[in-house]
């Protein structure tokens, strides 16, 4: 990278990182896109490394919070999902994940605006789960499925319990990736270029947090989870 790429990944990157210390979720769905155009080394494996980072800072602040039942049941579908992005991530179209994932992400906001929300229950959790494990690891950006169940759950609750399956979820996706010759010394040095922004971002977004009603985080988990979902589909459409 230039140093007016770096300039500008430090700057998206700080900015993505408050959006997701205040929200739950987000980082990537903000910061990936550009990352993508400014150096493809770093996404997916290097935007999901500062996503690690900034998770575990978030899951820190926030864990007397955490939903540990949708945890246990976000990772069950998690795991499978994770398993086969990393196996066809050579192969299968990334085009066409992004515009499965996007689409589904739209239908999901327009259904929660509608009041037919989605809720943490068992099934929906495995369900988005899997979606999230398959997305993340193949694009780097899983958080929209799992964010919009936790739409209308109190902020605390949404940040603590997104940051932890995050944490858990990105460690598996580098972990694979690492195993598929996707995350190596390259990728390593790219994020620990970047771990800055990513940690200024997460002291920026403190003061947001405390703000948060619970409507005011629903319709921020709505905003930033169909911002995600018309970039990945503008990114491959037009």
């Amino acid at each position: 990278m230039s140093l007016v790429d770096l300039a500008i990944a430090t700057v998206v990157i700080a900015i993505g990182a408050a959006v997701q210390g205040g929200v739950g979720f987000g980082m990537n769905v903000v910061a990936a896109p550009i990352l993508a155009v400014l150096d493809p080394d770093l996404v997916p494996g290097p935007g999901l490394a500062l996503g690690f980072v900034l998770t575990l800072l978030v899951a820190f602040r926030d864990r007397s919070a955490l939903d540990r039942r949708g945890l246990e049941f976000n990772l069950a579908g998690r795991v499978p999902g994770t398993v086969v992005g990393a196996v066809l991530l050579a192969s299968i179209p990334k085009d066409a994940v992004a515009i499965t994932v996007g689409a589904a992400v739209l239908v999901a906001v327009v259904l929660n605006l509608l009041r037919l929300s989605l809720r943490p229950t068992p099934g929906t959790l495995v369900a988005v789960g899997v979606v999230s494990g398959f997305a993340s690891t193949v694009s780097s950006v899983g958080g929209p499925p799992t964010a919009i169940v936790y739409a209308n759950e109190p902020p605390a609750v949404a940040r603590a319990t997104l940051a932890f399956i995050f944490l858990v979820g990105s460690a598996m996706s580098l972990v694979a990736l690492a195993l598929v010759g996707r995350f190596g010394v390259h990728e390593l040095a790219l994020t620990g270029a970047l771990v800055a922004p990513a940690v200024l971002g997460y002291f920026l977004s403190k003061p947001v947090a405390a703000r948060f009603d619970r409507g005011t985080a629903r319709y921020a988990i709505l905003a930033v989870a169909a911002l995600g979902a018309v970039t990945a589909l503008g990114k491959e459409l037009l």
